[in-house]
């Protein structure tokens, strides 16, 4: 055997059997294993000194028993009886020291060892008890003390954050410095709500989260931890620490510590009005909107939130002035697959997920007929890009939904908009919201409006009257019913409009002027 290397870091407070033949003074008394080979990873709690053959009944388990075997020389049955006696009490082990009791290892006692599965290791070299006893109960208490250390440290950690108000990420991000390994947390269908760790190690994870997910409920192993979320006596998810590389104590530690702090987290609020699922489909969305993370790389995170991905078509959608919840509602009603997430305070995306054989195109419409009824009321809008059927595509799919349903923001109670809006419906007023950053363009909208954006009252109204008025087609009618006003009223301000403008908007290129300059100072303003 060779001595061990133990890391300064290991808080695990047992040491198993091999651990304990491996350290240097062990090795001094030149240690043989004679039994119970198969079983050395057994933890040891305790190391006890006994020369008693009924010492079976001091112990309360995981004990390494240290003897010379001095009363039971001679006594065979006495030997095998010794041995099932620490068997019974579940011994970790047993040392035997060779000497002139035994000059050799008894073949009773390493028998009735093998039948029992008890590792019985002998000592070749004389070697004080004592020594061993000093060492491995120092190294037990050590690790004892470090254990209960590195849990206060990480609960105060936690405790810390969620006093600040930290968001649930935060907290995982915590747990995953000191696990050093990816960190998952689920529901109870196994959906990824968030994720903390390295990326690359992450995504490895999801790639084959479908096996995992599917291994989840069943038993630990090769630093695969996991710790209950729930309280009150229901469950709710699952914190995992995927392939912890330490030992398993110090996992199942840090695990626990971890879902501590997520259910109080979760009980106080989470500083946070959305829930983990929809903090989770908000993370994902607007990571394929910003387009600064590849879409391939977000693939296995959209399969590990339940998103089908396989031979599917997406159908990107932006809804403006829409309650997520009345959108999650509706997927669930007409039985669509699909993430909802609100990507600001007026804006909600909303990618759907429908087989190939499937129309996207009166799908995406029943959808929007089933939320708002036959057509957008209250302002909101619907709108979407073409179908994807390669998932690589769906990042420019929701920016060009984004794009269509804030081109049409301000007027789309005047305009006549299909219930679904796309980019061939947005015409001029697209391109404009396009070029709206361009100094030249920023200029042509002040100088043309320059006598309605002083900023009072009335002049605010009069740009509100004159937006309805050109998005209708400079319909009298239509814009005096939308501002609840008579047509003599509206006249007047229309009168009023020209004078502060000095146009003539019966003039059809004065008014497209006009109209060109407002779009673009409401792009300017979104």
């Amino acid at each position: 055997m060779t001595a061990t290397w133990e890391p300064a870091g290991t808080t695990d407070p047992i040491l198993s059997v091999r651990q304990i033949l491996a350290l240097e003074r062990v090795l001094a008394g030149d240690p043989e294993v004679v039994a119970g080979t198969a079983h050395l990873d057994r933890p040891v709690r305790w190391v006890h000194v006994a020369e008693a053959p009924d010492v079976g009944v001091m112990l309360t388990g995981g004990e390494m028993v240290l003897t010379t075997g001095v009363l039971l020389a001679g006594d065979e049955q006495g030997q095998a009886e010794y041995i099932q006696s620490l068997h019974r009490a579940e011994a970790a082990a047993v040392v035997l020291g060779l000497g002139r009791a035994f000059p050799a290892p008894p073949d009773a006692m390493r028998r009735a060892a093998d039948r029992c599965g008890l590792p019985m290791v002998v000592l070749h070299r004389p070697f004080p008890f004592a020594e061993l006893t000093e060492e491995v109960q120092s190294r037990l208490v050590r690790r004892k003390f470090a254990a209960v250390s590195l849990s206060e440290s990480v609960r105060t950690a936690l405790t810390g954050l969620i006093t600040a108000g930290a968001p649930l990420q935060r907290l995982l991000d915590e747990v995953a410095v000191h696990s050093a390994c990816p960190v998952v947390v689920t529901n109870l269908a196994h959906r990824v709500l968030a994720t903390a760790g390295e990326r690359s190690a992450v995504d490895d994870v999801l790639r084959d989260w479908e096996r995992i997910a599917r291994q989840a409920g069943g038993a630990e192993g090769d630093g695969w931890i996991r710790a209950e979320l729930g309280g009150r006596g229901e469950r709710w998810g699952r914190i995992m620490l995927c392939g912890y590389r330490g030992d398993t104590a110090t996992g199942r530690l840090l695990a626990d510590r971890g879902a501590e702090a997520l259910v109080l987290h979760r009980m106080l609020g989470g500083g946070s009005a959305h829930t983990w699922e929809e903090q989770s489909a908000q993370s994902l969305l607007t990571d394929l909107v910003s387009g600064v993370v590849p879409a391939r790389q977000l693939l296995p995170r959209a399969r590990a939130a339940g998103l089908p991905v396989n031979r599917r078509t997406f159908v990107p959608l932006v809804v403006r002035d829409g309650d997520p919840a009345r959108l999650e509602r509706t997927l669930r009603l007409l039985g669509l697959s699909g993430l909802v997430a609100e990507l600001t305070e007026h804006r909600t995306a909303v990618l759907l997920s429908l087989a190939r054989d499937q129309d996207a195109d009166a799908l995406a419409a029943h959808f929007a007929a089933r939320l708002y009824g036959e057509a957008p009321a209250h302002g909101a809008v619907v709108a979407a890009a073409g179908p994807c059927t390669a998932w690589d595509d769906v990042p420019a799919g929701l920016r060009e939904a984004q794009h269509v349903a804030d081109a049409v923001a301000d007027t789309a109670a005047a305009l006549d908009l299909p219930a679904v809006v796309r980019l061939r419906d947005v015409h001029l007023r697209g391109l404009i919201r396009l070029l709206r950053d361009d100094p030249d363009v920023q200029s042509f909208a002040e100088r043309e409006l320059d006598g309605l954006l002083c900023g009072n009252g009335t002049e605010q109204d009069l740009l509100n009257v004159l937006r309805t008025y050109l998005a209708t087609g400079r319909n009298k009618s239509r814009t005096a019913q939308l501002h609840h006003v008579s047509r003599p009223a509206l006249y007047r301000r229309l009168e009023a409009i020209q004078t502060r403008l000095g146009v003539d908007l019966d003039d059809f290129e004065q008014a497209a002027s006009v109209h060109i300059a407002l779009l673009a100072h409401d792009a300017q303003q979104q």
